[in-house]
């Protein structure tokens, strides 16, 4: 069976699945571990930097100032992710993992030193720009380079183990980061972000070693690229404008410039999606939107500690574990998923994953209300691991899913490293609409919470519809690549 017929990517060639007696003991051991921990740990530090970042951030502003860009910290880290993911294929392709490391975890030192250098917050947000192009290959370059790496068999388990770092570092970013400030040691962390990355960038270089990329010169299809990078600002500055009209029109200007990129795409052939996406009939695109869906679900760990302290008056750690549930559970998940070897198993479970997230988001949103007590905060913890179970399930498969849509390495590459550009672009959207939703709710904690939970549980509920396209009739529905 050619893999591109199967766009779930349950199967591999002739029949095979990933399924193997002893697939852990052999994925961690050897040659194939330290490839999983350079992967693995690329995806941690992008993920632990965004909270780690956010816990430092009232003792960075006390130190140098700059209040006034405080939003600008993290909207400009992610727009340069978000910039730099769109080039994983291209940098793999024409350098080769070794070197496409080497270049990702520099990047990432250069911008944490000039971070720990900064004097004022207009010097330390050109060192988040730097310091977002190297973690936008870094998460990029974690999905894109399993399929080359690593033999199929091992897909699904190096897809759970790299997506797991989200969840992980969700769960010791803050405290990491917290633990920094709390000893006035902001510039100190990022002295050790850069030091780590470089120890990081020396191993990848002798772990991919001898892995050549196809050398496929790979022109910039500037005329998308332009469009994707102008609809991620402007709804990424409707979480900074002042509320109201000037929010609504840069989230309608980002929407259609978002059609924009997507009528360009279909209309070119050099794209930053692979070129299947846009077939008829072809399932990847579903696949997608059914990543930016349960990307859009994860954002609502921001707010979980918020709403926790006032609503239920929790202490900050207690309020810090409950925001941890929902990505606990998700690891929890997803290290699991990963041994079904079945074929309607895993169908199965990512068509389930959707439709658990946002029950479990449904629910703590109607739940929220003032004075809660223990037994109110006991279920908010229930329906939280509901929905990071949900996330568990589906997300390693995806990315499966995504790697065995073709037979064409670079275009499996391409596929790969599209879903980190698909989860970047949901969190930069989700976060900015989150704002907006947070002020809709006025001056009411209760109604800001059941806005951000209900509202975001209204993008989950599109990945319910979009994973059951992606999986029924999926061995019909795929376009074979002729290449």
């Amino acid at each position: 069976m050619n893999t591109t017929s199967d766009p779930a990517g349950m199967t591999g060639p002739a029949g095979t699945t990933h399924a193997h007696r002893d697939g852990w003991a052999d994925l961690l051991s050897g040659r194939h571990l330290v490839i999983v921990a350079v992967m693995a740990s690329g995806i941690l530090l992008y993920a632990m930097n965004l909270y780690f970042t956010a816990a430092l951030m009232p003792s960075i502003v006390a130190d140098i100032g700059g209040q006034r860009y405080y939003a600008w910290v993290t909207t400009a880290f992610v727009i340069s992710a978000i910039v730099a993911s769109l080039f994983v294929s291209r940098v793999l392709d024409q350098r080769g993992p070794a070197t496409a490391y080497l270049i990702a975890f520099a990047a990432f030192a250069l911008g944490a030193a000039g971070n720990a250098a900064s004097p004022t917050m207009e010097v330390l947000i050109a060192g988040r720009v730097v310091q977002g192009l190297g973690g936008g290959l870094l998460a990029g370059l974690g999905y894109a380079v399993i399929r080359t790496a690593l033999p199929e068999r091992h897909w699904a388990r190096a897809t759970g183990v790299v997506s797991a770092m989200w969840g992980v570092g969700t769960l010791f970013g803050p405290a990491l980061g917290g633990l920094f400030a709390e000893l006035g040691l902001w510039r100190w962390s990022y002295g050790a972000l850069a030091a780590v990355s470089l120890l990081f960038a020396l191993l990848a270089r002798r772990s991919f070693a001898g892995m050549a990329g196809s050398g496929r010169p790979a022109p910039v299809p500037a005329a998308a690229l332009i469009a994707l990078i102008l609809a991620t600002v402007a709804i990424s500055v409707s979480a900074v404008v002042p509320i109201g009209w000037p929010t609504l029109a840069a989230v309608g200007v980002g929407l259609v410039l978002l059609g924009l990129f997507v009528l360009i795409e279909r209309r070119a052939d050099n794209t930053i999606l692979p070129k299947m996406t846009y077939r008829r009939g072809n399932a990847l695109k579903w696949v997608y939107l059914t990543v930016a869906a349960l990307s859009a679900g994860v954002m609502v760990e921001n707010f979980i500690p918020l709403f926790g302290q006032q609503l239920a008056g929790l202490s900050p750690l207690v309020a810090g574990l409950l925001g941890a549930v929902l990505s606990l559970a998700w690891v929890i998940a997803q290290l699991f998923v990963v041994s079904v070897s079945s074929e309607a198993g895993r169908r199965r479970a990512i068509r389930l994953g959707p439709v658990l997230l946002t029950a479990g988001l449904i629910v703590y949103g109607l739940l929220q209300s003032p004075g809660a007590g223990w037994q109110t905060v006991t279920l908010w913890a229930a329906a939280l691991a509901l929905a990071g179970v949900g996330i568990g399930l589906a997300w390693p498969l995806l990315g499966v899913a995504a790697m065995s849509s073709t037979d064409d390495p670079a275009e499996g590459g391409k596929a790969a490293a599209a879903i980190t550009t698909t989860q970047l672009i949901a969190f930069s959207i989700t976060s900015a609409l989150a704002g907006t939703l947070m002020a809709a709710g006025g001056g009411s904690v209760m109604e800001s919470a059941r806005y951000v939970s209900l509202g975001i549980a209204v993008l989950t509920l599109i990945g319910v519809l979009a994973a059951g396209i992606a999986t029924v009739g999926a061995q019909d529905a795929a376009v074979p690549d002729p290449g």
